[in-house]
């Protein structure tokens, strides 16, 4: 309990110093931080904004920000449930590329009720990032190939080719990405009317609270759970202990590239409703520093990716009321990212004090 308290600590600790020293940038640059820092509220739909236009109001904005993080969360996870048995998924964005796309191609185009296509999109990336992260955990265990490496280079595997089929067989030549998937198997239900105005609403929410619900109890009441942490602890101590290190290291992998399938389905099916070809989700990569803001636990990520996505969400509001340029957005978290990093450190600190 000690610890998970200090864990909670250091993170507030990291974010404060982190939004401190975004501050002192922000009055560099002959800016007022407190109104920057109001805007990204706003933008977030966290406060409300001067005027809306038609349909809009600060709840839409909420609702529209709560489907903007929903990748986040199973990305984070993902990166979590890896990292507790001592291995580091880098590939999260191939795999989220890979569980999308099938999903696309299997059941986004096809004229499947929504009753039936909703559950199968899920179905279907988290199968298919499940098998990618097996693969990576396979590669592992048994050719020892670090997993960084094997998931690094999947990454470009899964972006080229998928880029490939989409631009010769499913690319929408005014966009110039992925033809959009029908609205009856879209995780979003977009644009929806209640009471004058319209919200988009983010099904995959629902399911990422569940997932944090499932992981957590996975982790902390179980016998696996107890396995795969203790892998990641000592794997020498964990295979003199008799628990099967190699069944954990696929498994855990396994378990990963489902969550991060399921982060692909809510973003490019849910959040958007198409692939932009040769690019990889920055979603995949941001979650390793989400899972490090929250200290790798179920619920530290869910508030750490509440936290840092509203700067995500909210840069583009601020840039056009506070005049900033939107990438001070992205310092600003490089910076809480930073101080996060030195937890080591800020916890030594902490310790002589009470000493």
């Amino acid at each position: 309990m000690k610890k998970r308290n200090d864990t909670v600590l250091v993170a507030a600790i990291a974010i404060i110093l982190g939004l401190l020293a975004g501050a002192v940038l922000i009055l560099i640059l002959k800016k007022n931080p407190l109104t920057a820092y109001y805007n990204l509220l706003q933008g977030s739909g966290l406060a409300p904004k001067g005027k809306y236009a038609g349909g809009k109001s600060m709840f839409t904005d909420f609702f529209s920000y709560i489907d903007f993080l929903t990748p986040m969360l199973f990305a984070a996870l993902a990166v979590a449930i890896a990292y507790r048995t001592g291995l580091f998924n880098i590939g999260v964005s191939g795999q989220m590329l890979v569980g999308a796309f099938l999903a696309t191609v299997l059941v986004g185009y096809s004229p499947l009720p929504a009753i039936l296509a909703k559950p199968l999109v899920i179905l279907v990336s988290a199968a298919a990032g499940g098998l990618i992260g097996a693969l990576i955990g396979f590669l592992k265990y048994r050719f020892n190939i670090n997993e960084v490496v094997s998931s690094i280079m999947l990454n470009y595997i899964a972006e080229y080719i998928i880029s490939f089929f989409i631009n010769t067989r499913y690319v929408n030549p005014v966009s110039r990405q992925s033809e959009e998937i029908s609205s009856a198997s879209r995780l979003t239900l977009h644009q929806v009317k209640i009471g004058g105005y319209r919200y988009d609403l983010a099904i995959g929410f629902i399911l990422a609270i569940i997932m944090i619900i499932l992981v957590r109890f996975l982790l902390d009441r179980t016998v696996l759970g107890y396995e795969l942490r203790a892998v990641g602890a000592n794997r020498e101590a964990a295979r003199y202990a008799g628990i099967r290190v190699s069944r954990s290291v696929v498994l855990s992998m396994t378990l990963s590239g489902i969550l991060a399938g399921l982060a692909g389905a809510t973003y490019y099916l849910g959040y958007f409703a198409s692939i932009q070809p040769k690019v990889l989700p920055s979603t995949g990569f941001d979650a390793i520093a989400v899972c490090l803001v929250g200290g790798s636990s179920p619920v530290g990520i869910f508030f750490a990716t509440f936290f840092l996505e509203i700067i995500e969400k909210g840069s583009t509001y601020m840039s056009s009321q506070a005049g900033l340029e939107a990438e001070i957005a992205s310092v600003i978290m490089g910076l809480i990212l930073l101080t996060t990093a030195c937890s080591a450190f800020i916890l030594s600190v902490i310790k002589k004090k009470e000493s």
